[in-house]
């Protein structure tokens, strides 16, 4: 069959348009690579021992936590046990609100006995294993002697440890319409804690920085209350990624789930594997179908561990005791040598994806071009920033940026009179040289 010109020239002027279309239809590489498939209002994933921000996803919206609110709780109270304020062995005695409130068994509870007595650390186990709501507001009452003033605490710990865009109602992440008309003043019947998924995961950072033996309890998995009483009661733990639970999960061992209607299901949880220690937080994780799940939460933090522990590595970007070429000593005035040799303090070493290492330039910023004798070694003379040539990163948890100073590796002496005299004479002329120089270029 024969094709006319004009048949052809239609055909020809068809493919650019085809080309272009295939181009806008296929989806991109970078997509691809930051997508991890996670069904969750907000996430983020953290190296737990740097900060160092693996991954994130609206993780600034401030959205509610729940009983993830408890990890406060239990910091504070950590606080207060290291302080010497509280003690373990110590008694609380059970108010109408808290047995109320205990008695709930459609909140998270183990119940407490009208007249009853418990000790400390067996309301702290309830709260950390077993996330007991009566249990949480009556450790904030040992501590402030009212959920009202703990929640001054609450602010003043969030301030300390720089959160954003937090507010806090009550000590354990209920809604407020849960607390029988009895939540703490200055705060609104329907209220409920929020925070953004980067200020959960400050939160966790610090409380496993400062108190680490909160893995002890938190890693858990089952535990009888009052074992041995008539009280006796078991708590298995709501963090199903533990070891001989549904969703067990290796290395993981904290740190704290939450729920509640207007947060979804919330999970704040850590791993560790091979000394690499990762914090991950999902909120509001649904299942596939968009339906909520308490085992969505797992499978979201799954896949932000599978995705940490698979696809990095912590790597030294720059080593300790490095010289810049160009950049290997500093002038020195005034001294007994006229330069000094340099170099990075402290290397500089965090968790990037196995392909990448290379994107990560270091350079050198000096202070000035030239320091005064006497000179002691270690002195500071200017600092290593790292700038990634390419692509997203999203920096470390408490704001830092990667740096280091950079300092000088050896003393140098004040030079004598007569030396820096004749410095001075050595300078003065060489200033007039130059000036003369200057003006006998100038004519030509």
């Amino acid at each position: 069959m024969r094709t006319s010109k004009k048949t052809s020239w239609v055909s020809l002027m068809m493919i650019p348009l085809l080309l272009i279309s295939m181009f806008v239809m296929s989806p991109s590489n970078a997509s691809a690579e930051t997508d991890l498939g996670i069904n969750v209002s907000a996430a983020i994933l953290i190296d737990a021992e740097t900060g160092k921000i693996l991954y994130e996803e609206n993780a600034d919206q401030p959205l509610g936590i729940a009983s993830m609110s408890k990890m406060m709780t239990e910091y504070i109270l950590l606080d207060a046990v290291k302080e010497g304020k509280i003690s373990w062995d110590q008694q609380y005695h059970v108010n109408e609100y808290t047995y109320k409130m205990s008695q709930d068994r459609a909140l998270s509870n183990v119940p407490l006995r009208e007249d009853g007595t418990y000790t400390i650390k067996e309301l702290y186990e309830a709260m950390a294993i077993y996330s007991a709501n009566a249990a949480t507001a009556a450790i904030a009452e040992t501590i402030a002697g009212s959920e009202t003033e703990f929640i001054k605490l609450m602010n003043e710990k969030a301030e300390e440890i720089g959160l954003e865009d937090y507010k806090f109602v009550n000590s354990t992440g209920l809604n407020n319409s849960d607390l029988f008309g009895m939540h703490p003043e200055g705060t609104k019947a329907e209220d409920e804690n929020v925070m953004p998924a980067k200020s959960v995961a400050k939160l966790a950072y610090h409380l496993l920085k400062d108190h680490p033996e909160v893995l002890e309890t938190s890693s858990i998995p089952k535990k009888y209350f009052r074992e041995g009483t008539d009280d006796q009661i078991e708590m298995e733990n709501w963090n199903w990624m533990l070891k001989g639970l549904v969703s067990q999960y290796e290395g993981v061992d904290g740190l704290k789930t939450g729920s509640t209607p207007f947060a979804g299901q919330c999970f704040t949880g850590t791993a560790e594997r091979n000394g690499t220690r990762l914090i991950a937080v999902v909120m509001n994780a649904v299942d596939a179908k968009g339906n909520e799940s308490r085992l969505a939460r797992f499978d979201a933090a799954k896949k932000l561990f599978d995705y940490g522990f698979g696809q990095f590595k912590k790597e030294e970007i720059v080593p300790a005791n490095y010289q810049f070429k160009g950049n290997e000593t500093i002038d020195v005035t005034k001294g007994k040598e006229d330069k000094v040799e340099i170099a990075v303090e402290e290397p500089i070493s965090f968790m990037v994806k196995t392909n990448e290492k290379d994107l990560y330039v270091p350079k050198v910023v000096l202070d000035q071009k030239s320091i005064e004798a006497d000179v002691k070694k270690g002195t500071v003379v200017g600092k290593v920033v790292i700038e990634r040539t390419e692509g997203t990163d999203y920096g470390f948890i408490d704001g830092e940026s990667y740096s280091t100073n950079v300092v000088t590796t050896s003393n140098v002496e004040r030079a004598g009179v007569i030396s820096l005299f004749f410095q001075g004479v050595g300078s003065f002329f060489g200033n007039i040289w130059d000036g003369i120089s200057g003006f006998v270029g100038g004519l030509f």
